[in-house]
Formats: C-alpha cells, sequence, structure tokens
C-alpha cells in the first residue's frame, strides 16, 4: 500500500435514484437495489484500500448522491475549493463536505453561491501536476477557472464539454501516470480537441470508442500503474496493459443508473504539488453592451446562443426592460472564453448582432499596413452585410461600400474608411485587425413597424409551407411600389427560369419596367435566344414538351448565329432576335451582365470569362438596389448576395428548399426564400401584376 496516496469515498447507506439530474437517471428513478450497491462499492472499496489509504465522510440523510465523493471539492495541498452544485437536489452536500475539510485541517475556498463548479467530477490534475484540466458546459461555468488557478497557483486549461451523457469530465476524461491520456474525443467540441493535442504527445493520448465511453472505461481511479474501472473492452485492455498498466474491472452498474463510476465514487486528496508551477489561465473575460429591441427582435438570444455555441459562456449583468412597446431594452452581458483566439472569434460575431463594449471602454482601431499586394495581415476584420462604423482618432467613421466578407481600409488622414475586397489591396494599405473599435449598425424596429409593413417579406427565412400565392401577392405589391417611386430592381436568373416556361413572363416583367439589371450567366442568355429563334430549350420543343431531331445541336446554332452577329444587341438591331428575355433588355435599355464559366459553349460575345471584370460589372449594376430577385440560379446569387449591402431586400426562388435556405440565410430580415416551380412562380407573378395594374371596373346593373 502506498501510504501518500490518499482517497476519499462515502459508503452508500442512503444511495438510490430519487431524481432525475443527467441522461443515465432517466427511467432510473427507485430502481436502483441497495444491497447491490453496497456489494459493489465495498468491492471498490477493498480494491483501492490494499494500494492507497482511504478517508471516510458519515453519508447522511436526504442527499443520496453524496456516494459521489468526487463532487467534494477539488484538493490540492492543504487548500480545497469546495463545490457549488448547479442542481438543487445536491446543494445539500455541500455544508456536510464543508465540514469534513474544515475539520481535516484544509483551507476551504468557496465560490458565489450562483457560480457553479462541481470539484474533481470536472476538474483534474494532470498525473504529473504540470496543469489541471477543467471542464465545462454543463454542470460547471467557466467563469470558475481563473478563481480556481489563483486558489490553487496552477496553470488551468479549460475544455468543453458537448455530449450530455458526459456531463462531468471525469465521464470522458482520464489523466494517467507518465503523461497518459484515456479519453473519448466525441465529448468535446473542436477547440477542446485541439488543445488537448496540443499538450499531450501522440503515443501518449488513448482515444476510446464510444463502445467503451458509455461503459464508463474513462470514469476510472488511476493510482501509479494500476487503473480500476467499471468495464473496459478487449481492445482496450490490450491497448493498455501494452503501455504498461494493469487493469482491475469492477462491476458497478448500480451507480451507473445515476450516472457515476469509480472515478466518482472518489476523490483524491494528495495531488502532485510541483513548487515551479504557477497560476495562469487562458480564460478571457470582456463586457458587452446591447441595446435596441432586444426582445422583439430576438437579439439577445441570438446573442446568448451564440457565445454558449462558440464555446464561450456569460452572465447578465444588467438588462433594462423597455416600459412602453416602442421604448428600447439595453443590456450588459459579460462574455467569458476559454483563451484569447475564441474570445476574437465570439467578439466577431457579437459585433455583428450589434454589440459594443461599454462607453468607457470603447478604443480606436487597431491597423496593420499591407505589405503584399493582394494580402491582408492575419487577423483582418472580416466584414457582414451591415452598415458598420469603425473608431478613428475618437470618432465613429462610417465604411463605404459596404460588402461580405472584405477588409476595412481606413485612412488617418482624411477619415475615411471602405471596404474593399483581397485583391484590391494595394501595399500601404491600413487594414483594421482585431474586433477593437468596430461596431455594426442595426436600425431597431419596433413591434408595430414590423407588423404594420405592407410588404414584411413575411420575416427572414424560408417560405415553404407558407401558400405560394399570398407570397407572390405581397412580392407583386412590392414590384410595384418600386417601380412607381422610380426604385431599382435587380434579377438574377438561370436557364431553369426557360427550362420551366418562365421566359415569357420575365421577359413581359423587363418590358413593362419592372426589372433595372438583369445579372445570370451564358446559359440563360442561349437558352433564352434558342427558344427565341428556335422554339426550342436544350432541343425541347418548348410548347409540345417533346424533343425535336438534332435539337441537341440548337443550342451551338444559336451561339453561332449570335457570335456572327458580334453581340445581342447587334442581333436585336439586325432583326435575327425578335423576341424573348434579351431581347426587352436591348429594346428597353437595361442593362445586363453574362458571368462565364469552365463549362460554358460558345460563349457568347456579351459572356464575360474574365471573372474579375465579371464581378465588377456584377457589382456595378447591383448598386443602388431596392430588391434583387434570385430566380433558380444558386452559383449567381451566392456572388450577388455576398455583393449586397444589409436594407436590400432579397427574394430567392428554387424547387430545391437546400439552394432556398442556402441563399436565405445571410442573417438579413430582409430577405426570403421561396420554394416552388420558379415557372409557376414567375407565371403567378405576372398574374398578381396585371390585377395591379388594371383599371378599376364598376360593376353594371343588369
Amino acid at each position: 500500500m502506498s501510504s501518500t496516496i490518499r482517497f476519499l469515498m462515502c459508503s452508500p447507506d442512503h444511495y438510490d435514484v430519487d431524481y432525475v439530474i443527467n441522461p443515465w437517471m432517466e427511467g432510473n428513478v427507485h430502481k436502483s437495489s441497495r444491497d447491490r450497491a453496497i456489494e459493489q462499492w465495498n468491492r471498490l472499496f477493498h480494491i483501492i484500500k490494499e494500494h492507497a489509504t482511504v478517508d471516510l465522510v458519515k453519508p447522511q440523510i436526504g442527499v443520496p448522491d453524496m456516494v459521489f465523493t468526487a463532487n467534494a471539492g477539488l484538493v490540492l495541498g492543504d487548500n480545497v475549493v469546495l463545490s457549488r452544485f448547479f442542481h438543487k437536489e445536491r446543494q445539500g452536500e455541500e455544508p456536510f463536505f464543508k465540514q469534513w475539510f474544515e475539520e481535516q485541517g484544509y483551507k476551504v475556498y468557496e465560490l458565489p453561491k450562483d457560480l457553479p463548479f462541481e470539484g474533481a467530477g470536472d476538474a483534474l490534475f494532470d498525473r504529473e501536476g504540470r496543469w489541471l484540466w477543467a471542464g465545462y458546459g454543463f454542470r460547471s461555468e467557466l467563469e470558475t477557472h481563473p478563481m480556481i488557478a489563483r486558489w490553487l497557483d496552477i496553470e488551468v486549461l479549460s475544455l468543453r464539454l458537448m455530449d450530455e451523457r458526459f456531463y462531468h469530465l471525469d465521464t470522458c476524461f482520464c489523466p494517467l501516470s507518465d503523461g497518459y491520456l484515456l479519453y473519448y474525443p466525441g465529448a468535446f467540441d473542436a477547440y477542446s480537441n485541439r488543445l488537448i493535442e496540443l499538450r499531450v504527445l501522440a503515443e501518449k493520448r488513448i482515444a476510446i470508442q464510444e463502445e467503451d465511453a458509455v461503459n464508463f472505461a474513462c470514469n476510472a481511479v488511476n493510482i501509479d500503474h494500476l487503473i480500476i474501472l467499471n468495464q473496459a473492452s478487449n481492445e482496450l485492455k490490450q491497448q493498455l496493459n501494452s503501455l504498461g498498466f494493469q487493469l482491475i474491472e469492477t462491476p458497478l452498474t448500480e451507480f451507473m443508473k445515476a450516472g457515476g463510476a469509480a472515478k466518482c465514487l472518489t476523490l483524491r486528496v494528495t495531488e502532485p504539488v510541483r513548487e515551479e508551477i504557477h497560476a495562469g489561465a487562458a480564460v478571457e473575460s470582456r463586457i458587452i453592451r446591447m441595446e435596441g429591441h432586444l426582445l422583439d427582435a430576438g437579439l439577445i438570444n441570438q446573442a446568448l446562443d451564440l457565445i454558449v455555441e462558440g464555446g464561450g459562456s456569460f452572465q447578465v449583468m444588467n438588462f433594462n426592460l423597455g416600459e412602453q412597446r416602442q421604448s428600447t431594452s439595453s443590456a450588459e452581458v459579460k462574455v467569458m472564453a476559454p483563451s484569447h483566439d475564441v474570445m476574437e472569434t465570439l467578439m466577431a460575431q457579437l459585433i455583428d448582432l450589434g454589440a459594443l463594449p461599454p462607453p468607457l471602454e470603447v478604443c480606436d482601431i487597431n491597423c496593420e499596413v499591407v505589405t503584399q499586394a493582394g494580402v491582408a495581415p492575419d487577423d483582418f476584420y472580416v466584414t457582414t452585410i451591415y452598415p458598420t462604423e469603425v473608431r478613428v482618432r475618437c470618432e465613429w467613421v462610417r465604411v463605404q461600400n459596404q460588402r461580405m466578407d472584405g477588409a476595412i481600409v481606413v485612412d488617418d488622414q482624411n477619415m475615411t474608411a471602405r471596404c474593399k475586397i483581397l485583391r484590391d489591396l494595394v501595399v500601404g494599405d491600413r487594414v483594421v485587425v482585431g474586433v477593437e473599435g468596430i461596431r455594426t449598425i442595426r436600425k431597431p424596429e419596433s413591434r408595430e413597424q414590423r407588423n404594420s409593413q405592407e410588404f414584411s417579406f413575411m420575416g427572414a427565412g424560408v417560405s415553404s409551407e407558407r401558400r405560394v400565392e399570398l407570397v407572390v401577392e405581397q412580392i407583386a405589391w412590392e414590384l410595384r411600389q418600386i417601380r412607381d417611386q422610380g426604385g431599382k430592381v435587380v434579377v438574377t436568373a438561370g436557364p431553369v427560369v426557360i427550362h420551366t416556361g418562365g421566359g415569357d413572363h420575365l421577359a413581359k416583367l423587363i418590358r413593362e419596367g419592372y426589372v433595372q439589371a438583369l445579372l445570370g450567366g451564358n446559359a440563360i442568355a442561349v437558352h433564352d435566344i434558342e427558344q427565341a429563334i428556335m422554339g426550342t430549350s436544350l432541343g425541347v420543343d418548348m410548347k409540345r414538351g417533346v424533343s425535336v431531331r438534332g435539337g441537341h445541336r440548337h443550342h451551338l446554332k444559336v451561339i453561332n448565329t449570335i457570335r456572327r452577329c458580334g453581340s445581342i444587341a447587334r442581333a436585336v438591331e439586325q432583326g435575327v432576335l425578335t423576341k424573348g428575355i434579351f431581347y426587352e433588355c436591348v429594346r428597353h435599355q437595361v442593362p445586363f451582365s453574362l458571368a462565364g464559366s469552365i463549362r460554358d459553349d460558345g460563349p457568347l460575345p456579351d459572356t464575360q470569362m474574365d471573372l474579375i471584370k465579371a464581378q465588377e460589372d456584377y457589382a456595378r449594376l447591383i448598386e443602388g438596389a431596392d430588391l434583387i430577385l434570385m430566380l433558380s440560379s444558386m452559383l449567381h446569387s451566392i456572388g450577388v448576395g455576398n455583393m449586397t449591402p444589409a436594407g436590400v431586400k432579397m427574394v430567392c426562388v428554387d424547387i430545391n428548399p437546400a439552394v432556398v435556405t442556402k441563399l436565405s440565410d445571410r442573417g438579413s430580415v430582409e430577405s426570403v426564400g421561396v420554394v416552388t416551380d420558379v415557372g409557376l412562380f414567375l407565371s403567378l407573378l405576372v398574374q398578381q401584376l396585371n390585377k395591379l395594374t388594371s383599371p378599376y371596373r364598376v360593376a353594371q346593373l343588369v
């Protein structure tokens, strides 16, 4: 027996599954055998006692989970951080454990009552004493980690738990002697797995499969080269044996009904203390401020979900709810992240939601100079569709040419800032880096404003179950209003418009002044002209719906015809092209841009095969748009979406729900997706516009 190693245990005299606070307890309330539990616990107790000293804390009535002493606290040397249980069902254990520690002469550190931390269940020392692994996500708060680091004077590495079955770190993670680590990677997020890989050499990492994880193979007691656990697969036993470890399996099935096994039933109170190791925690915290209709618009929920899903934690420090319907609310939230990199990522996303630091903490932007043309500094801020301002010399400056996925270039002397895409950066440009001194502007809308809009676009999202006729009616009303007010509508269309019989309807929209610019690729122009000249689309007779003999050559013939004319416009002038979408564009001076691709036949002389020039042309035509109508053209529409700032209404129509979702999900309340056949959509849209534009006739009595 090694007298230098000591454990604390508690006999299961009052153990039972009395409630449900984890997935393992579901269906097991009052189904545990007390006699069998005592038998299994005694076997574990005697195995450990053969190799270490075991102290006992007296079991108490009314706290059945007190048997799981791993959650009593976290001990290092003469210091202990007492647990603060997340669930009220276990909070009754705290005074009994506190009494035991004080009687043993430990210095007890207590966390605030509303800051949960569940002891050595969520905090495991490296067996060589180099650092402390600390879990968070279900039972313990990230905010406790810096406090633990300070009190115990040790480096803390934060790991985020993702699988509710492994609600404590010790259920899926077990540091072993000689620097080895037994763990289940599926229980952690990507950042935590990366941190584990950075700290533990590949040859020292023992990643287990789910089969062993659900049998709590990681919930093991390690004494030197001995591992005591509930159960392990043959493969895992062979692997551990080959590394010099001896395994003892002892059934703990009664305790697994409550979500625990060997490690949960013990608390090691003699951890290695390294005098040269001192406090450190990578956890960062910042305070953000949010204002607006936080509840109505769901912004506060979005922000808090974003923090948690991004690997952070939060504390709402102050929330002032607007008293009237028109009143805005404000909130101050403390954001915590396990590292600087995670914090920077979270802050960039929170800025997109309109978050700001408190007024006294607002500072100017940080910039770095471009040293290679077309290459931004590593930590450059990536722009979004939302209007953005940057703080330059203590003044907020609006960013010009706002677009998605760009960099912000600042001219301090002239107090200007503008978006640039990477390829346009030149040596000497000062590019904003980090997230300091940046804010996005979200137009606050009250409940009345949103509900009273005559054209609301049904909010952001995909309109797959709503009646298409209702959606079309609203879009038609908006098109009519934009046209009458001299606004601008841009259409992005794919060749499916022609294949589904929508060509004539789109041509009519152009002819009647509802479209001010048309964007597409080589294909839509080819198939529109093929239909206009030869009556087919991809060789299919559009009126009869049957293939025409030799029709597969038609598109190449019309390409050749237009190339002979020199351009689409010249084909119209020469009387070769007499109808169709592009005929109407030429006759009514509606500009269009065709972006080429590697798969294009021909191409048509109007098709721009230089991708950079095509993007520039698209951006020029989009400028000043009030509404963009995307018709079954995913690739071109994605490009258009990235170039379009917030405030421009966007409608995406496609028969494929996945395409609509992708194009609509750009974080803009002005976008909506409609899942339907694009030909049907255009037909209904034209019919609805005819109703709006037809003169009102009074019914005559007969």
